[in-house]
């Protein structure tokens, strides 16, 4: 192939993975780029960006893969059989609902959409054509995350009583989204992927701030009621002068940390906490004796394999593209969690006052 920006990417005689291209050659750009190189399942054929030189950049200086700014010849090599979307959410809709026009597989980088109609109409343009869409919901891929999901589906944690978040760093003020739209995407897509079935968020409440005057919400908060009655909570900020990664999950019958920046033991889980005895006729008077114990047992800190998240979300992108089975964070998924960030946005408005989510009103499957 020839790094000509005039020029198409020359077929090989060798067998080859999926085409796919990468659009965006910004922050997030250039990790896609990396992973779909090193995979056997892919053959990257494009790197596209509106400035040629950042697609240029991305794809480092001995690549002979294809740059250019012209995303409409991406679309008509029919030789791409997935385009990857990593460049702003308010340009998500618009460039992935192309792709998919074309007959492309779409992988999107989060948030889905710049709202919950956009994203609403992406999912059902790939059910349409029967092609897969799938958002970069990097963290579901983590050994963490995933031994969290396997570990609440077998009941080790008893039932779900809450579920709370810390994300916190110095930096980067987004110029186009507020905090919530920036940093809470990851966490939303965490919790969506590790709910038991049956489970799910009903209502948001949202308080934010803008203490340095940037003109969007800096510091943020999200409570979540569930399913059941439990409860999840977010801080998200981006003026924290040090960098905290945490999730606390509680069950009935054990409790779970999770320290994503550490490395020699991301993950505790506690056979600690508080159990209720009541007594056996549950009268008023009765209820009033109630008995609280204290559990304090062990702690376990599990094992984990060490891998490169992205690489196992990009082969769980050929896995669904070559059998038709929707990927762990499909463009379902992908609007669950800008469901919430939209209704989010809409209680900052309503000064923290809950706001039910779309989903819950039977606008969404």
């Amino acid at each position: 192939m020839t790094t000509d920006i005039h020029g198409a990417p020359a077929a090989s005689s060798e067998p080859a993975g999926l085409g796919v291209a990468v659009v965006g050659g910004g922050y997030w750009g250039p990790n896609l780029v990396r992973n779909f190189q090193a995979s056997e399942s892919f053959e990257l054929r494009w790197m596209c960006d509106l400035r040629i030189e950042r697609a240029q950049r991305a794809l480092g200086r001995y690549s002979t893969v294809t740059a250019t700014d012209d995303y409409a010849r991406v679309l008509a090599d029919p030789q791409v059989a997935a385009v990857a979307i990593a460049t702003p959410a308010a340009t998500h809709r618009d460039l992935a609902l192309a792709a998919l026009r074309a007959g492309k597989h779409v992988l999107v980088e989060k948030p889905l959409a710049a709202g919950y109609a956009e994203g609403r109409e992406l999912v059902e343009a790939a059910e349409e054509r029967g092609l897969i869409l799938m958002c970069d919901h990097t963290y579901c891929y983590t050994p963490a995350v995933t031994y969290i999901r396997d570990l609440i589906a077998s009941g080790e944690l008893g039932d779900l009583h809450f579920l709370d978040s810390v994300r916190i760093n110095l930096g980067l003020v987004q110029p186009d989204v507020d905090v919530l739209w920036d940093l809470a995407p990851h966490d939303l897509s965490i919790l969506d992927f590790i709910l038991p079935p049956g489970m799910a968020p009903l209502s948001v409440a949202a308080h934010g701030a803008d203490p340095i005057g940037a003109g969007r919400a800096c510091v943020g908060y999200l409570t979540l009621n569930l399913t059941g009655g439990a409860i999840a909570h977010f801080h998200v900020n981006w003026l924290s002068p040090s960098k905290v990664r945490t999730t606390m999950i509680g069950g009935s019958k054990r409790t779970l940390l999770w320290d994503d920046l550490n490395p020699t033991q991301r993950i505790a889980v506690f056979d600690r906490g508080v159990d209720l005895t009541p007594p056996a006729q549950l009268s008023e008077q009765t209820r009033r004796e109630m008995q609280i114990s204290y559990r304090s047992g062990d702690m376990v800190a599990p094992a984990l394999a060490e891998r490169e998240a992205l690489r196992t979300m990009v082969e769980a992108f050929a896995t669904a593209i070559n059998t038709g089975t929707p990927p762990p964070t499909d463009g379902r998924a992908g609007l669950r969690v800008v469901d919430i960030l939209e209704s989010a946005s809409r209680s900052l408005e309503l000064d923290g006052a809950p706001v039910a989510l779309q989903g819950t009103k039977g606008t969404s499957s």
